[in-house]
């Protein structure tokens, strides 16, 4: 695209554009889902006229979804919702290969994030679509009078519908807004499978150890810790989950896993994985007992869950990088290893999800902001699960996209389940 014809941007360099459409173009390989839904929107154009601003990760697979929007005539835009996520190419081909105005720059400081966030902001969305819900926080606190504005919105994550709905609570959000991470299409398998998998790979990636019988403490048993406990259990790990929650630390125990108090994990793990959603879940009281050489890692979505400043303090300005993405934090007596800077550590040291679990998800955004679109009078000013047909419709494209049939139910079975008549 001629530079006097791109779209406004802040990326770090549009050199990397070609290289970043490649990418991009793989993992759409890995995305049918996606795909037959941009080639429905290309032909029914059901977002026209409707300005969507985006902050997520500006990944291979945001890249897509962003591509699926425009397709159903959106005008997108798009700024980063995590520093350390961007990649940098596909930023680039956002806006010199596909026309998408992108703010994105990896490794931002906190004045460029906020920078770029109100330079979406500035377009005036009538649709919201979050990752972590900074961007609506953003106009409810800093932009009040344009949050009338927005029709409604979408939040892509556990932490963002919390905070949505401690908004809802306290009568302050703005607009309807649709919990993405709520469908069964996003959260049992992005988080599960995609959220295991990824958060391995960016620990291996980062530190290359060993995890065959390594003693790893997942903080956290919902979906993205069941997900990270499984997977370093199939790579032979022994895994210690630590719980708040009595039905969850049950259930981590009969999923065969040892289940403790983080006080008594942190003296026994060497790899620490946090997975809450919460803040300081690993503190300097745990910091004084761990082993020499342990290894800190956060998979929630922002680094609170880590306690950096005590972790900081401790160490007293003994810190360096001892390989990429690994700080070594000197506390005397003992070396702590922190991957990512505590922030994502899938994002931060790896690439994320892979594409064919994000399909789901991504999915699951296309089809919300389609349904808010044409729903927004009806929805009142509250968190609202993604409506069960949209849910069951990604899974269903999945599987056809696949090869995979099911069966359905006969007549006959449709009528015993529906009848409270028929008994043994």
């Amino acid at each position: 695209m001629p530079v006097h014809q791109l779209p406004a941007h802040d990326v770090a360099d549009l050199a990397l554009a070609a290289e970043g459409r490649r990418r991009i173009e793989w993992a759409e390989r890995e995305m049918p889902v996606l795909r037959l839904i941009r080639e429905r929107f290309e032909r029914e154009r059901p977002l026209s006229g409707i300005r969507i601003a985006a902050c997520l990760h500006v990944t291979t697979e945001t890249a897509n979804l962003m591509r699926t929007l425009a397709a159903g005539g959106a005008d997108v835009v798009l700024a980063a919702s995590n520093p350390l996520s961007t990649q940098d190419d596909v930023a680039a081909a956002l806006v010199a290969e596909y026309g998408i105005p992108t703010y994105a720059r990896h490794g931002e400081d906190r004045d460029g994030y906020y920078a770029h966030l109100n330079a979406i902001a500035d377009t005036r969305p009538a649709i919201t679509m979050d990752d972590g819900c900074d961007l609506v926080t953003l106009l409810h606190t800093e932009r009040p009078g344009q949050v009338g504005e927005v029709l409604a919105g979408t939040e892509e994550t556990t932490t963002g519908v919390i905070r949505l709905r401690a908004m809802a609570a306290d009568g302050a959000l703005g607009y309807p807004v649709v919990a993405v991470n709520e469908a069964q299409t996003k959260h049992l398998f992005d988080n599960r499978y995609g959220t295991g998998q990824s958060t391995v790979d960016g620990i291996l990636r980062a530190t290359n150890v060993l995890l065959a019988g390594r003693h790893v403490v997942v903080a956290g048993y919902g979906w993205v810790g069941r997900g990270i406990a499984a997977r370093f259990r199939g790579m032979g790990s022994q895994v210690a989950v630590a719980e708040v929650d009595p039905i969850k630390a049950i259930e981590a125990l009969m999923d065969g896993f040892l289940v403790m108090p983080m006080s008594e994990a942190a003296a026994w793990g060497e790899v620490f994985v946090t997975a809450t959603g919460d803040l300081n879940v690993i503190r300097e009281e745990h910091f004084r007992v761990m082993r020499d050489g342990a290894i800190l890692a956060n998979a929630g979505h922002f680094d609170a869950e880590i306690e950096l400043p005590a972790l900081r303090r401790l160490a007293g300005g003994r810190v360096r990088e001892v390989r990429r993405n690994v700080e070594e934090y000197d506390l005397g007596d003992r070396r702590i290893h922190l991957v990512a800077a505590g922030r994502l550590v899938n994002l931060g040291a790896a690439e994320g999800h892979p594409a064919a679990v994000m399909d789901m998800s991504f999915a699951n955004q296309a089809l919300g902001v389609e349904y808010v679109v044409a729903h927004h009078g009806e929805l009142d000013r509250r968190v609202y699960a993604v409506p069960e047909p949209i849910d069951r419709e990604v899974a269903r494209l999945k599987l056809a996209a696949l090869g995979i049939g099911i069966d359905a139910l006969t007549p006959e079975q449709r009528t015993y389940l529906s009848s409270w008549k028929s008994g043994t």
